[in-house]
């Protein structure tokens, strides 16, 4: 008898799509080990081995292009559409070539996030489409205009044939798919205690002066390093490995062995950009979030909003961050203004119905 084998197609698009996907992944492993796991994605093999720790082949295919970016927050629109516009124009090619290679390895289930040709893949290939993601790329680049708007309809079109699309918090009412069924948080869960990860990494401050800069794959240009001189008696963390190591109060820890999930039970806040994958870990862990604005981005108002109506937050303008000594510090965090609580079975409830589906076949 063939291993069932599910086909995971990862968009082109930073590292938070990877690891929120690849958390989802592990936890198919975890239950059913006999599953054979395809991932197809151009994020690094690193990367995912870093949240998978079963086996996996690796197929470094974009099918997608997401945004290209020169780092976490600035966009080259020109550029994204014209990449944009050559993989439609290869869509035949691209579609042919990946179900053969499905037929050759007998894929039984296709799971994206979220490229939009995974569906016309898996209508070719004669099987199950099913998706994850809180926004659809219809909706970013539909909001930017223009020639975007050809592409947000071939978008919405592709959209329209997903057989299933497990919807995540956070989410814009991504009405292009026929079948949704809303599911919880999804994220990594921490391999180390916060006493552990304390003693491992010798951090000294208290838990409430301690905190995570994490900003994504794509990390920030000249993040201001230098204020957190400012507050000698707070503890700093990073993994970028572009930081200064000559500043006391700021640790650099290796990305490699901590992820960002690994690190946030040790600290009282982290200062991010918005991003489903950091935001959804941060608020499975109940670590509050201090984030910059992001303009440009239709993604960006939707995980605002979230965050207000569940974690304790600060919302803070670039200039605040890039150009002042961070006095926003120095300031209350807001409470979130809805008492009920997000969901956390994100992961659960997604790996359930893929290991469902396999062994019914």
């Amino acid at each position: 008898m063939p291993r069932p084998t599910l086909y995971v197609a990862i968009t082109n698009h930073g590292f938070g799509h990877a690891t929120r996907t690849a958390s989802v992944v592990a936890q198919i492993q975890q239950l059913y080990p006999d599953v054979l796991i395809i991932l197809v994605t151009a994020a690094p093999r690193w990367l995912l081995e870093s949240y998978l720790p079963g086996e996996f082949i690796y197929r470094p295919r974009p099918l997608d292009i997401g945004v290209v970016q020169a780092d976490g927050i600035t966009m080259d629109l020109p550029a994204t559409l014209e990449r944009l516009q050559a993989i439609r124009q290869q869509q035949r090619q691209l579609v042919r070539a990946e179900v053969e290679f499905i037929r050759q390895n007998r894929v039984n289930l296709v799971l994206a996030d979220l490229p939009p040709l995974a569906t016309a893949i898996a209508q070719a290939a004669s099987i199950p489409g099913w998706m994850l993601g809180n926004f659809g790329w219809d909706f970013i680049y539909r909001d930017w205009g223009g020639e975007f708007i050809e592409m947000a309809d071939w978008i919405s079109e592709c959209f329209s044939h997903c057989d299933r699309l497990f919807r995540l918090p956070f989410h814009e009412p991504m009405s292009s798919f026929p079948v949704i069924e809303d599911v919880g948080l999804t994220g990594a869960t921490p391999r180390f205690s916060p006493e552990e990860l304390r003693q491992q990494l010798g951090l000294t401050a208290e838990q409430a002066k301690t905190v995570l800069l994490t900003f994504g794959g794509l990390g920030l240009q000249a993040i201001p390093y230098q204020n957190v001189q400012h507050f000698p008696d707070w503890q700093f963390l990073t993994c970028d490995r572009h930081a200064p190591t000559d500043l006391l109060n700021l640790l650099l820890v290796d990305g490699a062995k901590y992820r960002p999930a690994d690190l946030m039970p040790a600290c009282g806040r982290i200062i991010s950009k918005p991003g489903y994958g950091t935001f959804s870990e941060a608020c499975r862990l109940d670590v509050p979030i201090v984030t910059l604005t992001r303009s440009g981005f239709a993604e960006s108002p939707v995980l605002l909003k979230g965050i207000q109506e569940y974690s304790h937050h600060q919302i803070i303008e670039p200039s605040e961050f890039f150009n002042d000594r961070w006095e926003f510090l120095g300031q209350p965090l807001q409470p979130p203004s809805q008492s009920n609580r997000l969901n956390k079975d994100g992961n659960q409830a997604i790996a359930n119905a893929v290991v469902s589906y396999l062994q019914k076949l």
